[in-house]
């Protein structure tokens, strides 16, 4: 099939469009409790275990990210650090992100079974700021035997600047919280 000149400057100012369109980041959906959240977080029944099985079934690592209404972090994360490109397509690429309230009410299965309210989860965990993002092992099984901060492998209290952001999400993808801190992993990364 031969295409005609018109046809493919059709096909070349489509793909244009296409191509400007994926190379910006979504912009962010306020929820009717007043918090921000991008359209490819995790929609979940709010079980943890059974959310960082799916996970790992689709290779990727779970986290939770806990939010305020209000909190201007959380609001500089969203458009700050999600709307950089690279660092939403890694993040899309390599984790599943449950997004939580601090306050919130809905109720939550956690790893141990029990069913808490999403107040009463952060508060279980020693969750105190927002935003913060709690990275967990990479399998379910045992991590209701462990305390519940023990289950995590890495934690992000507090708002971090786009470069310290990204680093964080690929600490935890290349596992090296299991052999250096996050302080000496982004000290050896290239500048």
């Amino acid at each position: 099939m031969v295409l005609s000149r018109r046809q493919l400057m059709v096909g070349a100012a489509a793909a244009s469009l296409l191509g400007t369109r994926a190379a910006r980041a979504e912009d962010p959906i306020l929820t009717d409790d007043g918090i921000y959240k991008q359209s490819w977080f995790l929609e979940s029944f709010l079980d943890l275990a059974e959310d960082l099985e799916d996970a790992r079934k689709a290779g990727k690592r779970f986290v939770v990210m806990w939010e305020l209404k209000g909190c201007p972090y959380c609001k500089e994360t969203h458009f700050v650090n999600f709307a950089r490109p690279e660092i939403s397509g890694y993040i899309r690429a390599n984790f599943e992100v449950l997004q939580l309230n601090i306050i919130g009410s809905r109720i939550v299965t956690d790893f141990d079974g029990a069913k808490l309210s999403e107040k009463d989860m952060a508060a279980k965990y020693g969750v105190r700021f927002t935003p913060t993002f709690q990275f967990f092992a990479e399998k379910a099984a045992g991590l209701k035997e462990l305390q519940p901060q023990k289950r995590e492998v890495a934690r992000a209290p507090g708002y971090l600047r786009p470069e310290d952001f990204l680093a964080m999400f690929r600490y935890v993808r290349e596992k090296a919280y299991q052999d250096k801190s996050f302080r000496d992993f982004v000290k050896s990364q290239p500048s």
